[in-house]
């Protein structure tokens, strides 16, 4: 697969196209260059990568078990390849997940699910309810790969004690299509006691890719 690398140093941040969206999304968004000084003064590095949400999440062509097989060889894929590559070529202590819509469901699923891997979660106007995209099938996959689901059970103080070490950024718009999606991600979050933020903006058409460049501006 491929993935594009900005930056030659600083924090690292693996970042998630939108739905459906290409490795160059961001560059093509402006969300490059709206970081530019910051990545030429090696104070950040971005690893874009490509997405495979035709195949999964989005392919009504196939059954849904067959959907969130292949999300979960995405993740796999992350993980195993992606993540290496990122510390062989940063030795920074720090990981940032970072994503817009679609991509804020890619990345908090990541973040929450390795804890010990991303140190941090940008998610600007994320999506976070995907049950819709599995036409009521349910197993294991799917529950383990709904933070909406698997948070609020969540007892384990090995994921409990790292999550309170992190920084979770969420980030959305008073007109956002997903306000709704990010409230509700906020109450779960502050009844397992895991600190983040809940930034809403008081903006107009703030799911679109120039509020996301002052978002990341902002918080990353």
């Amino acid at each position: 697969m491929e993935l594009l690398v900005f930056g030659h140093g600083g924090l690292p941040v693996l970042v998630f196209p939108t739905s459906g969206g290409r490795f160059f999304e961001f560059e093509d968004r402006g969300m490059v260059g709206a970081v530019a000084d910051r990545l030429e003064a090696g104070g950040l590095q971005l690893f874009c990568v490509d997405s495979v949400d035709s195949e999964s999440w989005y392919n009504r062509q196939v059954p849904p078990r067959w959907r969130i097989a292949r999300h979960v060889q995405y993740e796999d894929y992350l993980v195993s390849e992606v993540v290496p590559l990122i510390r062989q070529k940063n030795h920074d202590a720090h990981l940032v997940a970072l994503g817009c819509s679609f991509g804020g469901y890619h990345a908090a699923n990541a973040a929450f699910r390795h804890p010990d891997l991303f140190t941090g979660l940008l998610s600007m106007s994320g999506a976070f309810d995907l049950a819709s995209f599995l036409g009521g099938y349910y197993d294991t996959d799917c529950y383990f790969n709904l933070p909406t689901h698997y948070l609020p059970n969540l007892q384990d103080p090995w994921y409990l004690d790292r999550f309170r070490r992190n920084t979770y950024v969420f980030a959305t718009g008073w007109d956002d299509q997903c306000l709704g999606q990010n409230r509700n991600m906020d109450r779960i979050l502050n009844e397992k006691g895991i600190p983040h933020k809940l930034y809403v903006w008081d903006s107009w058409n703030s799911h679109d890719w120039p509020t996301w460049q002052r978002m990341m501006q902002q918080y990353l």
